[in-house]
């Protein structure tokens, strides 16, 4: 490969009609492009002449065969930017790309232009030197409901989680109730280097204001009626570890401004001691109502926002990721069936009238009615019967077809085949106007059609 001034693109896809697209896409932007359709023979074209950006997909000819080139080239060409592509998206694969220095991973199905914005950041951000490795990500904690999906919205939710778990600064997780926000401070306790150290969590809504300081900062004995010996607070209790406030819009004034003292000052006072505690733990708070709401009317410290709202991490209601129902109901009927049972399979009424739903208490109603479900059916199938009535008046949602998720997420194949013929379809079968859409030439239109659906 000769000297030029034109960026290299290096794309990695054993599918070799997804390789000519993105060759077509990234060569009209200005691209030089190269293709392979292996690891090995990728890291051959590498070793010639490194690209200066790596899109892969993660799935090739084994699962994670995209994480294999990604740590292959952050050994041997630790300044290339590595974007990984999947159709496949988890919490796990997400982290582990991300701690493992993938520039960003990427869902399918994803809009060209998107794709094209991601390698031209990646160009303008190219490193400097090596990313740091951690050792590989293990799977949620057991017995804890875990954080599933693979829409977009939840694979920037992990991506986040991944780039602050080694962090100290202060995380504040917002979302309706029931979307998860305890999970995902879990996650980021156990994905970073607090992993083996105590989580403690606190609802600042459930305790009445005196309860709630003493079980953050502890007493000393005799600090008030029944307090006959000193107690640890869990600020203290903590460690070096991470203390999870949730619902932390409901302290009152008071405690706000001894929590402010924590995040400023990083130490505190017990209850009716006079000696300050040095705070060493990470502290990651959760509200499900607007604390910049609060902060307007008065009844919210806007100082004390201000220092928990370093990072924030915003989780989608349901209805907002819809894509992800099937998932996570077919997760819960596995979890909910008693133990030498088979897993009921889902009726299409079933799985369309979960999809159709508007899931007002989120990922935990959807737990809650999967639960209701698999207790109340009578065989091996659960169906709309199965279902509160309430659920089955419910109208699909607008411009969605929910036949389209019985299966999951869809194959690489069955997207490019909709998307293909949506294009085709709204111009009036115009095959010369459809690759102009596409952004490809009439040929590569014609083997895409003919691959995906024959009698396009």
């Amino acid at each position: 490969m000769q000297p030029c001034s034109e960026p290299s693109v290096l794309v990695v896809d054993d599918d070799a009609v997804t390789c000519d697209l993105l060759s077509e896409v990234f060569s009209a932007e200005g691209f030089r492009v190269h293709t392979a359709q292996n690891p090995p023979s990728a890291l051959q074209l590498a070793a010639a002449s490194p690209p200066d950006v790596v899109v892969t997909d993660l799935r090739m000819g084994s699962r994670d065969d995209g994480l294999k080139l990604l740590e292959r080239m952050r050994q041997d060409h630790p300044t290339v930017p590595v974007v990984l592509i999947t159709a496949f998206g988890s919490i796990e694969t997400a982290i582990r790309a991300v701690k493992d220095g993938a520039f960003d991973y990427v869902s399918k199905p994803f809009e060209l232009s998107a794709l094209v914005g991601v390698v031209r950041r990646a160009l303008a951000r190219r490193a400097d030197a090596a990313p740091r490795r951690t050792d590989e990500v293990e799977e949620e904690f057991s017995g804890i409901r875990p954080m599933m999906g693979r829409s977009p919205a939840m694979l920037e939710v992990y991506k986040l989680i991944a780039k602050v778990a080694d962090a100290d600064a202060a995380v504040l997780v917002t979302g309706d109730s029931g979307t998860g926000k305890e999970l995902v401070a879990r996650a980021i306790h156990r994905h970073g280097v607090r992993r083996d150290l105590p989580f403690i969590a606190v609802n600042c809504g459930a305790m009445t204001e005196t309860l709630l300081e003493s079980e953050l900062f502890g007493h000393t004995r005799g600090a008030f009626t029944g307090a006959v010996t000193n107690r640890r607070g869990l600020f203290e209790q903590a460690g070096a570890g991470t203390v999870f406030l949730d619902e932390v819009g409901e302290m009152s004034p008071a405690l706000q401004v001894k929590l402010l003292r924590v995040l400023q000052e990083r130490e505190f006072v017990p209850v009716g001691g006079s000696d300050p505690i040095q705070v060493r733990a990470r502290i990651i708070a959760a509200s499900n109502v607007d604390l910049h709401v609060l902060a307007e009317s008065g009844s919210f410290r806007r100082d004390l926002l201000y220092r928990l709202d370093v990072i924030n991490i915003c989780l989608p209601p349901l209805r907002a990721r819809r894509e992800d129902i099937p998932l996570l109901a077919r997760q819960f009927l596995r979890r909910f069936t008693r133990q030498g049972r088979p897993v009921p399979a889902c009726s299409d009424g079933f799985m369309a009238a979960l999809c159709a739903y508007s899931w007002p208490g989120n990922v935990r109603e959807l737990e809650n009615t999967i639960e209701r479900a698999v207790t109340l059916s009578t065989g091996d199938v659960v169906s709309e019967a199965d279902l509160p009535s309430a659920m089955l008046s419910a109208e699909p949602p607008a411009n969605r077809d929910p036949t389209t998720f019985f299966d999951g997420m869809p194959t690489l194949d069955e997207m490019e085949r909709r998307y293909v013929e949506h294009v085709i379809q709204n111009v009036g079968g115009n095959r010369t106007r459809a690759a102009e859409v596409l952004g490809v030439n009439r040929r590569t239109l014609s083997r895409m059609a003919a691959r995906v659906k024959p009698e396009i």
